[in-house]
């Protein structure tokens, strides 16, 4: 069996994203594959969302395993060599692969993790615009008997020739083998209904069943109703804040294809308005901030959120197979 360890040195590089993309990418190849997230808890609590993400990898690699065998919490550091081989056991009978996760620091507790182990590392780095060999170089050289290679994602496009040209050349004699470079990816940096209900702080008037539909676009409202289809016909699968006071441009936005209105206000939305909305199937969520720190909010934490969304696994796959050296992978876990 070979044991992935996946870790990064920065929190939102896209872990979780790519231990689902390699899992998928494993099953459909007839791997067998398991997950592992340990976790070391600070002050004796679990560090948050750690469930979230084993419980959306036992979904997605349809785990039969219960979920504290997938998260197991550590207390404390001592003996964590042989408490990780232990956890591992649990979770790697009749499996092929194990994908472990780990966290977002390259520190001596990631190393001991890589060693208790004896795993092949990919470390996941969230562009900057700063990368440099000499700098990766520094970074993994505690890694070195167990590095697999390094991922570089969300990457803008206009900069990827650019990466590729430098990065792969000087990283190549720098002895690091890079995997691949990912580029930002609309879909997979796009929110939830539901997340962004609660990342502006609002209120789902309607169809909250909706919850779970991608917004892959934001627009702010048109200045008159005369240009309000015209202007919410530019663009697709759109969230359109918009102040709760303009109905006329509330209904405008309706008549295109939107997936939520955020209105802006602490007043309840026309009758017309939310009976359209409901006919519609467009969830209203209302906010009772302005529409300045809405955007705000919503700017905040646009790619930056916990990957766990299976509508976006088929955009994931295709950019991994587009991306992604499986065949360099395949040969360093000896699959």
């Amino acid at each position: 069996m070979a044991t992935l360890y996946v870790v990064s040195s920065i929190a939102g590089a896209g872990k979780t994203m790519i231990c689902a993309g390699l899992g998928r990418h494993f099953l459909n190849e007839s791997k067998k594959t398991g997950f592992l997230k340990p976790i070391l808890a600070q002050d004796g609590l679990p560090e948050e969302g750690a469930d979230e993400d084993a419980l959306f990898l036992k979904q997605v690699l349809a785990l039969d395993e219960p979920l504290d065998y997938l998260c197991p919490v550590f207390r404390d550091g001592a003996n964590l060599e042989n408490k990780i081989r232990e956890a591992l056991t649990k979770v790697a009978a009749g499996k092929d692969v194990v994908i472990v996760e780990g966290g977002d620091k390259l520190d001596s507790t990631s190393l001991e993790i890589a060693q208790g182990l004896d795993a092949r590392a990919i470390i996941i780095e969230g562009y900057s615009g700063g990368l440099s060999p000499d700098g990766l170089t520094r970074k993994y050289k505690d890694f070195e008997k167990y590095l697999l290679g390094v991922v570089v994602n969300k990457v803008p496009v206009k900069e990827l020739p650019t990466l590729k040209s430098e990065l792969l050349s000087k990283a190549g004699k720098a002895g690091i083998n890079i995997l691949g470079i990912l580029p930002e990816d609309r879909i997979l940096l796009s929110l939830t209904v539901g997340e962004l209900a609660k990342y502006t702080r609002g209120e789902i008037l309607n169809d909250a069943d909706k919850s779970a539909e991608l917004v892959e676009n934001l627009m702010l409202g048109a200045m008159n109703v005369g240009s309000g289809v015209e202007y919410f016909d530019l663009k697709t699968g759109k969230a359109a804040v918009i102040r709760i006071e303009r109905p006329d441009i509330q209904m405008a936005a309706l008549e295109t294809q939107t997936k939520c209105l955020i209105l802006s206000g602490s007043a309840e939305p026309m009758p017309t308005v939310l009976n359209r909305a409901r006919v519609k199937g467009v969830p209203i969520i209302r906010v009772k901030d302005d529409i300045a720190t809405i955007v705000t909010r919503i700017e905040a934490v646009l790619g930056k959120t916990r990957f766990g969304q299976e509508k976006k696994l088929p955009q994931l796959t295709q950019l991994l197979e587009r991306h992604l050296d499986f065949q360099a992978i395949y040969q360093g876990l000896g699959l």
